[in-house]
């Protein structure tokens, strides 16, 4: 089941002058860790219960770049919050949707994640995760 909105994500080519940016508006960057395997670094800006989650390319050849090169900054995607990943991905195949990710592999902030195809939610890159239980830490 969808639980929530967990976050929107947003391409910026420089994370340092973005966070800046909220830091101005009263926001404060909770914090940074850098996704190997997507070639990104992540900022995360707490707002209520959703997070903002800015997205740096930290190489020229990431997705995050391509993204940039192609549409420039700007939303690039909306996390939902889900119980069950695997059961998820199940049902939106069944229900005709296309997957990018079959399986969940490992995402920012300890979560589990997979996307599914914007060409299948009409424009829409959804991100489904599988937050990290912070009572397991």
């Amino acid at each position: 089941m969808i639980t929530k909105i967990s976050h929107i994500g947003i391409a910026v080519k420089n994370l340092e002058e973005s966070i800046e940016l909220y830091r101005r508006m009263g926001l404060e960057c909770e914090a940074i860790e850098e996704v190997p395997s997507q070639k990104v670094k992540v900022a995360f800006i707490p707002v209520g219960d959703v997070r903002i989650e800015l997205l740096a390319a930290s190489s020229p050849d990431s997705p995050i770049a391509k993204y940039i090169e192609k549409r420039g900054e700007g939303i690039q995607h909306l996390a939902l919050a889900v119980d069950d990943l695997p059961k998820e991905l199940a049902k939106a195949e069944d229900i005709g949707l296309r997957l990018i990710d079959k399986t969940p592999r490992p995402g920012a902030h300890g979560a589990s994640i997979a996307f599914l195809h914007p060409k299948s939610t009409h424009g829409v890159l959804l991100e489904l995760c599988k937050e990290r239980d912070h009572n397991e830490e």
